[in-house]
């Protein structure tokens, strides 16, 4: 059983920064392919990041590329997600992902399995 808890959305201003951690209930947190995704209201769920497991591969989407940068602590079975120069298009509901598999493409929704419940984040202009 993994659970997933995401914290540190809340509302920021154009131009703010934000840091969201995501904790895992998870034995073996090393063993997890873990990532970032965004849903706002009336949109699919988008890739926004990734890391590897032993964080030595990281990848962005492009339109967060120089603004986002992700991380994992796998002592605290933690991954983070830094946010800066945030936009008002970076608005939404953003979820960690957890995979253990790794037969798919990081970037696909379908490569995860376990997800968080989700935390806003909400820029405004």
């Amino acid at each position: 059983q993994v659970q997933l808890v995401e914290s540190g959305g809340g509302l920021v201003q154009a131009g703010g920064s934000l840091r969201l951690s995501c904790a895992a209930s998870v034995r073996t947190f090393s063993s997890y392919d873990m990532a970032w995704f965004r849903q706002a209201p009336g949109k699919e769920r988008e890739f926004v990041a990734s890391i590897s497991r032993s964080g030595g591969y990281k990848g962005y989407t492009d339109s967060v590329k120089g603004r986002f940068t992700i991380s994992r602590d796998n002592a605290k079975n933690t991954v983070y997600l830094e946010m800066s120069s945030l936009k008002p298009e970076d608005t939404a509901v953003y979820y960690c992902a957890a995979d253990s598999t790794g037969v798919a493409p990081r970037s696909w929704v379908r490569a995860y399995v376990h997800w968080g419940q989700g935390t806003q984040v909400t820029v405004s202009s």
